[in-house]
């Protein structure tokens, strides 16, 4: 059965009226909806935890440093970093790429980071 006409001309107004950071969360989140895991909102200091999204950013220390791959994952509700030391890439996990990540939550600087987390790329439409 389909959806009466006014509901679907409301919610195409609604979605003019959003601002790209507005429309992204709203995808992002409709996107996570479809996996039974924590919300990053929700996300409790030293708990494991399961959560899900698409990679927002992936940047890199400099060489002089000691290498590691810092990748921001969003979910819709808030970012998380995820930290993975003595890696400079992982194959796959660039901007845009939807994926799982498992591991013990902390908080650095108020965001909530996964350090060397277990993952999972979701292929698209998966």
């Amino acid at each position: 059965m389909s959806e009466p006409e006014g509901s679907r001309l409301r919610r195409w107004r609604a979605s003019l009226a959003m601002s790209g950071t507005e429309q992204e969360a709203d995808d992002a989140r409709a996107e996570a909806e479809r996996f039974p895991m924590t919300r990053i909102a929700d996300l409790a200091d030293r708990e494991i935890a399961e959560v899900c999204g698409r990679v927002r950013a992936v940047t890199l220390p400099p060489r002089a440093s000691v290498p590691k791959l810092v990748v921001e994952l969003y979910d819709g509700t808030q970012p998380l970093n995820l930290i993975w030391l003595g890696r400079r890439a992982i194959i796959g996990i660039e901007p845009g790429t939807f994926l799982t990540a498992r591991g013990r939550v902390t908080y650095v600087g108020g965001v909530p980071t996964i350090y060397n987390p277990s993952y999972a790329i979701i292929p698209r439409g998966g």
